[in-house]
């Protein structure tokens, strides 16, 4: 037996029991924040960078999901592109994770927080800017 706190969904079917690991919704709610346009990366651990590395793709990287009395609380953790609206962005951001776990999991979250924690820059405009400098 596992520790792990499993989220309970059963619908009152006769069949059995479903439960959800709060891994599973990392990894959807990962993958529904990179489908959204203005994000350039999520931000992860060292372990995380370094499976990257060796050819794992670790699809909850940046996301932290928690279980609590009110609810499922849902941190995201993510580089922007620059140039793009960051608030427009973050909306999208909660839109799409909130519309992927309803459709996959059935289940209500509680609140989706989107932490900025960096912008990428454009390459090509950098470099751009360092002709423009020099000439």
């Amino acid at each position: 037996m596992t520790d792990k706190q499993l989220l309970n969904v059963t619908d009152g079917s006769t069949l059995g029991n479903i439960e959800i690991a709060p891994e599973v919704i990392e990894v959807i709610a990962g993958i529904a924040v990179s489908e959204v346009a203005g994000v350039a990366s999520m931000r992860g651990n060292f372990a995380s960078g370094v499976a990257e590395r060796l050819g794992k793709k670790n699809h909850g990287k940046g996301v932290k999901v928690e279980l609590t009395e009110s609810g499922i609380l849902i941190d995201a953790y993510v580089v922007m592109d620059y140039g793009i609206s960051i608030p427009d962005t973050a909306q999208k951001i909660q839109d799409n994770t909130r519309q992927a776990l309803k459709n996959m999991t059935a289940l209500e979250i509680s609140e989706i927080n989107v932490h900025i924690v960096g912008i990428q820059m454009d390459g090509a405009k950098e470099e751009e800017n360092e002709t423009e400098a020099y000439s």
